[in-house]
């Protein structure tokens, strides 16, 4: 995903082998389908809560800053980013298959 990406990425939150993108309010509504994705807040979630670590945390696996959060990089551009995570989610073999 962050290949993908690249500069495209806004900041990203990573805690032991998940990552979070931060995308405007609303926009995953639609986002229904996506194996291995869940978007947080979307489809009538009252409540969701994410932690967010500390600016200088930049290191794993625990709670960190995979993309570091700047002026400049804060949210990510979710049509782009729903672009790129459905390639991922298609490239990726079905759990269980076997690798030909």
């Amino acid at each position: 995903m962050l290949e993908l990406l690249g500069d495209e990425s806004g900041a990203v939150i990573a805690d032991y082998g998940l990552m979070y993108w931060l995308i405007p309010a609303g926009h995953a509504q639609c986002w229904r389908g996506m194996q291995q994705v869940q978007t947080l807040g979307a489809h009538g979630a009252e409540v969701t809560y994410v932690g967010v670590p500390p600016v200088d945390w930049r290191d794993g696996p625990r709670l960190h800053w995979r993309v570091p959060v700047g002026p400049d990089r804060y949210l990510t551009d979710a049509a782009r980013l729903r672009e790129a995570l459905v390639r991922v989610v298609s490239a990726e073999p079905a759990e269980g298959a076997t690798a030909r």
